[in-house]
C-alpha cells in the first residue's frame, strides 16, 4: 500500500542556533502565560489573574528578524532591481505561486569540496547520474555538506554554490525555483573572497545571485533533511510568506511523495 509521506525540509527560526553571520540572527523574546496574563487583565478593567482559567493569559512572541532568517525564498528584487535583462525586479509578493508547488528533484553535491563552484557541465552530469530530464518549472533542490553542519559555528562557511553558468543553465530549461541546504546559493563568501583577493574579477561575487538580473529566478536557502529525499518523484510546496515590496520571504517548505508500506 501506498500512504503519502511528507518531508519537513524547513529549519526552526532558532536564536541559539548558528545559521547566520553575526548581527544577523534572529532575536526572539518569549512572553508566558503569567505575562499575557498580565497584558489581558490591562484590557479588561477589574479582570484579575486569578479570575482566569490556571491563572493563565496568552503566550506571544516578539521577534526581530531579517527576511532572509530561516528557511526563506529570495525574490529577484534581492538580487537587483531589475530582471529579464531590464524589467523591473519582482518583489516577493508578486511571485506566482505556481512556481511554488511543482515537482522536485534532488542533485546530491554532499561530496563536493567547501566553496567550490558548481559548473554547468557538472549540473548536466548530474542530471544524467540520476537518468532525470528536467522539465519546466521543476524545483531544483541542491543537497551539499552544510546540510549535516546546521546549526555547527562552521555553517556559513560549508556547502558548494552555484555560479552564474550552472544556474542559466537551470534557467534556461525552464526553472524558477532553486533551493540550497547551505547559507546561499553562491558558494560561502570565505571561499569567495579568497578568489577575488587573487584575481580582483569582481564578477566572481554572488555571480549565482546576479544570474537573475539575465532571467528571473527564486531561491531558497538554509532547506533541511534534503538527505531524506529521493532524487526525484515528489512534489515541493514552497509558497512564500506575502511581504509587500520584500526581497524575500519565510517558507515552510515541504516534500510530498507516495512511499510504499506494509500493513
Amino acid at each position: 500500500m501506498k500512504v503519502q509521506r511528507f518531508v519537513d525540509l524547513s529549519v526552526a527560526l532558532d536564536p541559539a542556533v548558528a545559521s547566520d553571520p553575526p548581527g544577523l540572527q534572529p532575536q526572539i523574546d518569549y512572553i508566558d502565560h503569567q505575562t499575557g496574563a498580565r497584558h489581558l487583565c490591562a484590557m479588561f478593567p477589574g479582570l484579575r489573574a486569578e479570575d482566569l482559567p490556571d491563572g493563565e493569559g496568552w503566550a506571544v512572541e516578539d521577534l526581530r528578524i531579517h527576511t532572509h532568517c530561516g528557511t526563506h525564498m529570495d525574490a529577484p528584487w534581492h538580487y537587483a532591481s531589475t530582471m529579464d535583462g531590464g524589467k523591473p525586479a519582482m518583489p516577493i509578493d508578486e511571485v506566482p505561486l505556481d512556481w511554488c508547488f511543482r515537482p522536485g528533484v534532488k542533485l546530491d553535491f554532499r561530496a563536493v569540496p567547501d566553496g567550490h563552484v558548481v559548473s554547468a557541465a557538472e549540473i548536466a552530469a548530474a542530471f544524467e547520474a540520476i537518468e532525470y530530464r528536467l522539465a519546466p518549472f521543476d524545483i531544483v533542490l541542491i543537497n551539499t555538506s552544510a546540510g549535516a553542519a546546521y546549526g555547527q559555528p562552521d555553517y556559513i562557511n560549508r556547502g558548494c554554490g552555484l555560479g552564474r553558468e550552472a544556474t542559466l543553465w537551470l534557467l534556461e530549461r525552464g526553472v524558477r525555483v532553486v533551493g540550497t541546504d547551505a547559507w546561499s546559493w553562491d558558494a560561502p563568501f570565505a571561499y569567495t573572497r579568497q578568489r577575488y583577493a587573487a584575481t580582483a574579477d569582481p564578477r566572481i561575487i554572488w555571480e549565482g545571485h546576479k544570474a537573475g538580473r539575465e532571467m528571473a529566478y527564486c531561491q531558497m536557502e538554509k532547506l533541511a533533511q534534503l538527505d531524506q529525499l529521493p532524487a526525484h518523484g515528489f512534489m515541493v510546496s514552497c509558497f512564500p510568506y506575502k511581504i509587500r515590496g520584500a526581497s524575500a520571504g519565510f517558507t515552510r517548505c515541504v516534500a510530498l511523495f507516495l512511499e510504499e508500506v506494509t500493513q
